[in-house]
Parts: structure tokens; C-alpha cells; sequence
């Protein structure tokens, strides 16, 4: 199938913000089609709307071959929309403004499925249930950054492997190796792992998201890689929530995870995977 990239432009808070649409051209020969359902790609941490390794132009391009209208924008103060620079806490606005663009420009779309990777995921989440358009999300790899949390996740993912690694032996037999500094380090994260205590503030990212999802009424895919940590903290989040395991475990919400992967799916061969699932996904219901 043909695929129409079309540039938009739209206003967000007297700022204007620029976006691009994926449309899929059905030719005479196929029946006719609408497009009752689109995706909407939320860029995550300081980056613009092609993604890291072009991964959002690219993902955006394999859905529209396949019949959905996809759209991807830039918040205020990236790329090339205007404004100040702001964090994925504050794009409310940004989100709001892009999705009324998105079914503006697309009358046909009935419906709304929010695709976010790291930051881009928690902002996906926060905002879902402000418009009950939203009727899907996909999390990658979602951020839920809190200091005990990282900890915790780096003595678990990082120390565990070095001492496991046959090289960091060999290393240490060496002389190479110096312990003091690996030993201040250790003691460190251990006190932040477990001085913070359990309980968390609403507002922070774990609370937040669980109380955002916990209400939403729509489908979860969320796909995570195999080898990086900001994934590792969301699995180590479930082992420590029996709140996010209930969640997690609705039949509503499908998890995955995608061995070896790296946080952004750099290699061509985890970009396309990540695009078949999604792809195989949204045809699934």
C-alpha cells in the first residue's frame, strides 16, 4: 500500500508545533476503505519526532502500509515547534492540542491508540484517560525513575552480571581492578535501596502512571527490552507491587519482552520486530 506523509502545523498555547501524518493511499484496486483507528507516536526524553535511529519515521511508515493512519509531532521547545523545552510532565497540553490536529486531519479516525517509548510511555499513560477517544495504548520500555528504584535495579542487573562475568575475574587476578571506589559505589546504592523505605508520593512516576492506568477502560501492549535498565526497573517495580501485578495481569494488558534488545531498539532487527507486534496487535481486535 502507498503511503501520503503530509506536514502539519497547530497551535499549542500560542506556540505553534509541527507534525507529520503517515496516510495510507488504498488504490482502485482494493475496496474501500476508512480509518476508524490511528496511532499517535509520543517521542520520549530530549528528542525529536524521527525518533532515535529514525525509529519513529520508520514505524510510522510500516503502519500506514498497512492501512493506519499514523501521526507524530514534536512538543513545544524540540524539534522544529516552537516554545520552551519542557518535560514529559508537563505535555499535557502539547498531547491535547496534537490529538485534535490528528482527528482534524484525519475525519475518517474514530478512535485513538497512544504508542510511547521511556518517558514518552509515561506521558501515554498520564494522559489516557483525559479523552475517551483513547481507546488503546503501547508502552515501551515505560519510565517509572525513582532513586530507590534505580538502585535496586542496578545492584540487581549490573552488579549481579559483573560478578558473573568471567572477564571481571580476570580483571580483579590482574591487579587491574580497584576495589575501593567499586566498594564506596556498592555501599551507596545499597543505602538507596533500602533506606527509602516502600512507600511512595502520588506524584511520582510509579504512583502516578498505576493510579492513571488503574482507571483507563482501553487495551495495553506494552513491550519491553531484554537488556536495558529502565526496563529491568519496570519488571523489579512488579515484583515489589502487588497493585502493578493485579494490573498487569487484567486480560486487557499484554507484556513482552524482547530479548537482547537495548533501550531503543537500535538494531534493525528488534525495530522490526517491535513493528510486527504492534502491527499484528492492532489487527488483532
Amino acid at each position: 500500500m502507498m503511503v501520503e506523509q503530509r506536514a502539519l502545523h497547530f497551535e499549542c498555547a500560542s506556540c505553534q508545533l509541527i507534525g507529520i501524518l503517515s496516510l495510507p493511499i488504498w488504490q482502485p484496486s482494493q475496496p474501500s476503505q476508512s480509518a476508524p483507528r490511528g496511532v499517535l507516536i509520543v517521542t520520549g526524553g530530549p528528542q525529536y519526532r524521527a525518533g532515535s535511529h529514525r525509529q519513529f519515521a520508520l514505524l510510522a511508515g510500516e503502519l500506514a502500509a498497512n492501512g493506519i493512519p499514523v501521526m507524530r509531532f514534536d512538543y513545544r521547545g524540540m524539534g522544529d515547534s516552537e516554545g520552551e523545552a519542557r518535560t514529559f510532565e508537563q505535555v499535557e497540553q502539547d498531547l491535547t492540542a496534537a490529538i485534535q490536529q490528528f482527528f482534524a486531519a484525519v475525519p475518517a479516525l474514530k478512535e485513538l491508540v497512544i504508542w510511547g517509548l521511556c518517558d514518552g510511555a509515561t506521558a501515554a499513560a498520564y494522559h489516557c484517560v483525559n479523552d475517551n477517544r483513547i481507546c488503546a495504548l503501547i508502552l515501551l520500555n515505560p519510565w517509572v525513575r525513582t532513586g530507590a528504584g534505580i538502585a535496586r535495579t542496578t545492584l540487581r542487573h549490573y552488579y549481579l552480571k559483573r560478578l558473573l562475568d568471567p572477564a571481571f575475574w580476570r580483571k580483579l587476578a590482574s591487579g587491574r581492578f580497584k576495589p575501593g571506589p567499586a566498594a564506596r559505589s556498592l555501599h551507596l546504592l545499597s543505602n538507596a535501596a533500602w533506606s527509602a523505605g516502600t512507600a511512595l508520593d502520588a506524584s511520582a512516576p510509579p504512583q502516578r502512571m498505576l493510579a492513571a492506568l488503574q482507571r483507563f477502560r482501553g487495551r495495553i501492549l506494552i513491550i519491553l527490552s531484554g537488556d536495558d535498565l529502565t526496563a529491568s526497573e519496570f519488571l523489579d517495580l512488579q515484583r515489589h507491587s502487588s497493585a502493578w501485578r493485579t494490573l498487569l495481569a487484567a486480560p486487557s494488558v499484554q507484556q513482552l519482552t524482547l530479548a537482547g534488545a537495548n533501550h531503543t531498539f537500535s538494531r534493525r532487527i528488534w525495530r522490526d520486530e517491535v513493528a510486527r507486534i504492534c502491527t499484528h496487535w492492532l489487527a488483532s481486535w
